[in-house]
């Protein structure tokens, strides 16, 4: 670890348990997102840490027909609106998926809707897609794909609330013709345990015809799936099956999870944090679990992204050594900083000389 890094992950380290820590989680979000938004427009500053946090040429890969930079990446509910993809970029992030985002704006779910489980390295949250809609998106995706030496971006899209699941396949569809030209690639979000009735649509007489036309209308754009950690086996290989058979790109192993268990927050605030999607360290065994069932229900050259408890890059090979294709993270960038994405690039560097 080189001396900077060093003294930026203590310095954060210090800044995460005397401010973030005491502060409301949605408020420090936006805090760190703000100053993440601006790195880019500081172009010494940006400069600087580009070239530090830059992955190894060598730890790129080519699948869905998308040369991606590296194989690890920001998973969809950091940047809800596409604002802040260039930041990551800087940050080190290979590729970066925005949203989710609805074909109609919402707020969201009342506050308070993000919880820390700092004892257990986790998060709940029950944000419901809080985003400005697929038009706004649209813009701000169509100007981020002019900026040269941009991240991978993929688009991650949801049921807007208001809509019924009855029409849920009209409300991708207007998402999908807005953003799949400005998306390298599409990821049909059906697994949030957020919005009432979403996780119904991974039910299969919901699911194919909902796949079948996104995947039609996206046209030479790549849809994944992105699936729940708390199905059963059965369902796994159908909805991977399903993948296969109808011509999509890929799938997403996993959402968070609305299991409980193992935690060492004690129980009783847990239980005050209410309902919502557990993301983070303990979601780790059982998407790593579902990363190998996806893996062996699918062709080789299928893209698989796992998902789900990723912190080190011990975590990366792990995933990629069970089948991954490639690999997201959110809930640890909390805990780890700025220097997240930098230090598992420098750790893959050094893994790929010593191989």
């Amino acid at each position: 670890m080189s001396g900077v890094e060093a003294l930026v992950r203590a310095g954060y380290g210090v800044v995460f348990r005397t401010v973030f820590a005491k502060m409301d989680p949605e408020r420090a979000h936006h805090l760190a997102f703000a100053v993440i938004r601006l790195l880019p427009k500081v172009p010494f500053v940006a400069g600087a840490v580009e070239r530090y946090a830059r992955p190894s040429a060598g730890d790129g890969i080519t699948t869905m027909g998308i040369h991606f930079p590296s194989r690890f990446g920001m998973a969809a509910g950091f940047d809800k609106d596409a604002r802040a993809i260039s930041g990551l970029g800087v940050l080190g992030f290979g590729h970066v998926e925005v949203g989710t985002v609805t074909a109609r704006p919402q707020p969201g779910n009342d506050r308070p809707r993000l919880f820390r489980l700092i004892a257990d390295r986790a998060l709940v949250n029950r944000m419901g897609f809080n985003n400005h809609g697929a038009v706004k998106a649209a813009g701000r995706l169509e100007r981020a794909r002019r900026n040269p030496g941009r991240p991978v971006i993929g688009v991650n899209i949801g049921k807007s609330r208001v809509v019924s699941v009855e029409d849920a396949v009209d409300d991708y569809l207007e998402s999908t013709r807005l953003l799949a030209p400005f998306a390298d690639y599409l990821a049909v979000n059906v697994s949030s345990p957020n919005t009432p009735g979403l996780r119904g649509l991974q039910e299969i007489d919901h699911l194919r015809p909902l796949l079948a036309a996104v995947h039609e209308a996206a046209d030479r754009t790549p849809v994944l799936v992105k699936i729940a950690p708390d199905l059963t086996d059965e369902q796994i290989d159908t909805i991977a099956g399903l993948a296969v058979e109808l011509g999509l790109a890929g799938v997403i192993a996993t959402n968070t999870t609305v299991e409980r268990g193992g935690l060492t927050t004690p129980e009783a605030d847990v239980q005050a944090m209410g309902a919502g999607g557990l993301s983070g360290a303990p979601l780790g065994e059982r998407s790593l679990a579902v990363l190998r069932r996806v893996r062996a229900a699918v062709p080789a050259g299928f893209c698989v992204i796992a998902v789900g408890g990723v912190t080190t890059e011990a975590d990366v090979q792990a995933r990629i050594e069970a089948g991954a294709t490639l690999v997201q993270g959110y809930t640890a960038f909390l805990y780890e900083g700025p220097t997240w994405a930098m230090r598992i690039n420098r750790l893959r560097r050094r893994r790929l000389r010593r191989a």
